[in-house]
């Protein structure tokens, strides 16, 4: 036998394999050099229709696990608010749960990568330790693009921490009535501000290149995040404030008030739009062709993919899943190319709800709220994978539609990089709640202050405060308690109240840590006239307003100041000179109090840097903030806008007393 040298084997085996390299045809949808439309041509080809229809499907982080996804070939994964792998979860445990789920989809047959989708809404503001944003309505009164821009950019900073890509935001509603829940969400009742505030879009996703063809997504790397804007459209219109209800409107109104923000947002490349729960003129806008794939897709030319809100199309009837099949085709029909489906339904037509892993049946009829620690899951999630492949099969829903939806959840994440780098490494932990964020969101609080009243006529005005005192009251409830001052879609759905929800300053921690050493400082929450009068106070500073909610919890008929504020107001501001500062997602009922409170600040829900409050009470900064919202004066003259007939507010549209810093000496 002829003995062949080891090298030489080696070296034939070598030549071998690259022969064979050479010979396999290159895929072209994994070639990053490939133009992205013959990428999304070349994987289309190839998928089987359940494929196809495994990337239409959004489910909550609950009912995920590796082998669903790869089973299913499910499209995306989204963490509801509050939904998280555990309580005060840090970066790095998000980062391995996502990559997880990530490592489920990577395995499938086609290897196509799930994106993941949370409620970025103000900060990455379900995770712990992250920095909390001002609301929206705050980030209205500051009227600067370029600050939002910022905050989106670090924003995806936080959320790319956590191994997440993809957020449901900006809201871009444009709230015409106060009673509106979610009117915190919305930048103003002016389309032309809301506008300019898309500018957190190319914050959140990056600049559009200048030869972008119109209407196409865009995410420009692995610092940024796939934005939605949200949410299509009028929802911010609906009769009396009630959340999902109907918006009555015609056709020059709705383009004039409710689409404008939606030009801006698709010129900017945003890569997808959510669908509103409300109607328009009666029609359920989960089930409306028209403005959908009419006049969003094809009029406005908008290329990214529509997403269902939070059991969207289930409403579509009611109540809201009494016929399913039918949900899911008039949903499909309209446009809608991922659905988030999360009404649970049993063989026996009986809901299901997960409570702290526990399941427990419930009457369909029956909304549960997602609370702290109440999870609604997509526990039967197959079932919207077989209706929608049943109605394709019968040609109740043609192909052609349904190869439009996966072309467009494929061409958002071939432009987002996913199929390069769809793993998340450790190294970006370090963005989560980082200094220059808080520094930013400080900033974004001085902005977004806005005084109402600094003062008499007659009378020297009170602001900016004197830091050396002998003697400051702090009262309200809302002085120090972070979670109050965070509102809703903090930490969970509708919010927490307290100091133990997640990092943040107080207001009364910066007012202490702002103040001359020599100054004593009184913390009160509720305090009696007694109390107030026998203190020998200089001044004092009242924190009164709201506490936490969110969508439908936060709907709201009378706007009054919940008490013990108007207690606190009248005890203390009767007796003591004093600021109120009134944290609040809308105007509330205020004018009563006006008479006796020497100066008045809307601080709207400013988030977890508190400090930004002190530093413009005390004159290190000056007030420049604007009113985004008209105020009334009595819930009678509601809805009232701008421009309106009956236009007689207690400050208009655009009002906001200015100061200037006070130099140091």
């Amino acid at each position: 036998m002829v003995k062949v040298p080891s090298q030489l084997v080696g070296l034939l085996l070598l030549c071998c394999l690259a022969a064979a390299a050479m010979a396999e045809p290159k895929v072209k949808y994994k070639d990053p050099n490939q133009p992205i439309g013959v990428r999304i041509r070349d994987l289309m080809k190839r998928m089987t229709l359940e494929e196809k229809i495994g990337q239409m499907t959004q489910i909550d982080r609950t009912a995920a696990t590796p082998e669903v996804m790869k089973k299913y070939s499910i499209g995306s994964i989204l963490s509801g608010g509050g939904s998280v792998p555990k309580v005060h979860a840090t970066a790095e445990e998000w980062i391995e749960m996502v990559n997880g789920f990530q490592h489920g989809s990577l395995s499938t047959r086609l290897g196509i990568p799930l994106i993941y989708g949370i409620d970025a809404v103000h900060g990455n503001n379900n995770i712990y330790k992250a920095t909390i944003f001002p609301h929206n309505i705050g980030l209205g009164a500051t009227r600067d693009p370029d600050l939002v821009k910022k905050i989106g950019a670090a924003t995806a900073l936080e959320v790319r921490a956590t191994g997440i890509t993809y957020v449901f935001a900006p809201c871009i509603a444009v709230c015409r009535d106060p009673r509106w829940g979610r009117c915190y969400e919305s930048y103003s009742e002016d389309p032309k501000i809301v506008q300019a505030m898309t500018e957190i879009i190319p914050g959140l996703q990056g600049d559009v290149p200048a030869n972008s063809r119109k209407g196409v997504p865009y995410v420009g790397g692995k610092d940024k995040v796939a934005a939605c804007a949200k949410h299509f459209v009028g929802d911010g219109g609906t009769i009396r404030g009630i959340n999902e209800n109907n918006t009555i409107i015609d056709w020059h109104g709705l383009l004039s008030i409710h689409m404008p923000a939606y030009y801006n947002s698709i010129i900017k490349g945003v890569a997808t739009v959510m669908v509103s729960y409300s109607s328009w003129n009666g029609v359920k806008m989960h089930d409306n062709y028209e403005l959908i794939t009419g006049f969003l897709k094809n009029n406005l030319k908008f290329r990214g993919f529509v997403i269902s809100d939070w059991q969207g199309i289930d409403k579509i009837t009611s109540p809201p899943g009494a016929n399913y099949t039918y949900s899911v085709q008039a949903g499909i029909h309209a446009g809608i190319d991922m659905v988030s489906d999360f009404l649970i339904r049993s063989h026996e037509g009986r809901g299901v709800i997960l409570k702290l892993g526990n399941l427990v049946p419930c009457e369909p009829s029956v909304d549960v709220p997602l609370l702290y620690g109440w999870i609604m899951t997509p526990f039967n999630h197959s079932e919207f994978i077989d209706t929608l492949t049943d109605l394709v099969k019968k040609n109740v829903i043609p192909m052609s539609r349904i190869d439009d939806a996966v072309s467009r959840i494929l061409r958002v994440k071939f432009s987002m990089g996913l199929f390069e780098d769809p793993l998340t490494d450790l190294s970006v932990v370090t963005h989560l709640g980082a200094q220059p964020h808080r520094d930013l969101a400080r900033e974004a609080v001085r902005k977004s202050l806005v005084l109402l009243k600094n003062g008499e006529n007659a009378d020297p005005p009170l602001l900016p405060l004197p830091k050396k005192a002998d003697k400051i009251l702090v009262a309200g409830t809302h002085a120090n308690n972070l979670g109050n001052q965070c509102g809703g879609w903090t930490i969970t759905w509708q919010g927490l109240q307290g100091n133990n929800l997640t990092a943040g300053t107080t207001i009364f921690s910066a007012i202490s840590a702002a103040i001359d050493p020599s100054t004593e400082l009184v913390l009160h929450e509720n305090p009696d006239t007694e109390f107030v009068k026998s203190g020998n106070f200089s001044y004092a500073v009242v924190v009164v307003g709201e506490p936490p909610y969110a969508e439908g919890y936060g709907d709201n008929l009378n706007l009054t100041i919940p008490e013990p504020g108007p207690s606190t107001i009248t005890n203390v501001c009767t007796n003591i000179k004093c600021v109120v500062v009134l944290i609040s997602g809308r105007p509330l009922l205020i004018q009563p109090y006006l008479p006796f409170i020497e100066a008045l600040v809307a601080a709207w829900l400013p988030g977890s840097e508190g400090q930004g409050v002190a530093d413009v009470l005390f004159g290190d900064y000056g007030f420049t903030g604007k009113l985004p919202h008209t105020w009334f004066k009595t819930v009678e003259q509601l809805p009232m806008n701008f421009g309106d007939d009956h236009y007689d507010p207690l400050f208009p549209l655009g009002f906001g007393l200015t100061t200037k810093p006070v130099v140091a000496e």
